[in-house]
């Protein structure tokens, strides 16, 4: 995903102008991506908005605590959650078809042995099954393609929660107030 270039970048202006544009570009990147992520089959744009989630935390870890109200410090954890909840899901949706690629290899392989095994015969006997290159793997491999499977259903069950809240919480607008502020500064 490549991303929105920041307009109207001051290089006089101060450091919390510039820094509020940056943020507001990338707020509307994160947001950008609803309703198509509340679709756990649109993998694309999970991983994309996982990509819009980490330009904005970063820009906010940098930034917040000197350039912004106290919300932003808040937003920035909750933007954290929700890059890692979605590189986790992310894990999974690379992860999968490999494991699912591997167990289709060793398919095949136990086929063309078999296919050898029968050596041109009418029918097959069932004995010949017995034995295949693999075998102990299979079970590991179909274990494993179940675990990703269902982990990223819960993963992805706990973005769709995580979300809702970010949702009720108006993380949007109470980011948007807390970039327009600018901390007081205090003499010693």
């Amino acid at each position: 995903m490549k991303a929105r270039k920041i307009k109207h970048l001051d290089p006089e202006g101060t450091l919390a102008d510039n820094a509020q544009r940056v943020v507001a570009v990338r707020i509307d990147e994160l947001y950008d991506f609803v309703p198509a992520v509340l679709d756990p089959s649109r993998v694309k744009k999970l991983h994309n908005m996982r990509i819009a989630a980490k330009r904005l935390r970063y820009v906010l870890e940098v930034t917040s605590s000197v350039c912004f109200g106290p919300y932003a410090m808040t937003a920035t954890k909750r933007v954290r959650e929700l890059q890692d909840l979605l590189g986790e899901i992310h894990d999974c949706d690379i992860q999968l078809p490999r494991v699912q690629q591997i167990r289709a290899e060793l398919s095949a392989d136990a086929v063309a042995e078999l296919v050898r095994r029968a050596g041109g015969a009418a029918d097959l006997d069932p004995a010949l099954a017995s034995g295949l290159p693999h075998t102990e793997d299979w079970a590991g491999l179909a274990a494993l393609e179940h675990y990703l499977a269902v982990r990223r259903q819960l993963l992805y069950d706990r973005f769709l929660t995580v979300w809702q809240d970010v949702e009720r919480s108006a993380m949007r607008a109470r980011l948007e107030y807390a970039i327009a502020e600018r901390p007081s500064i205090t003499s010693s």
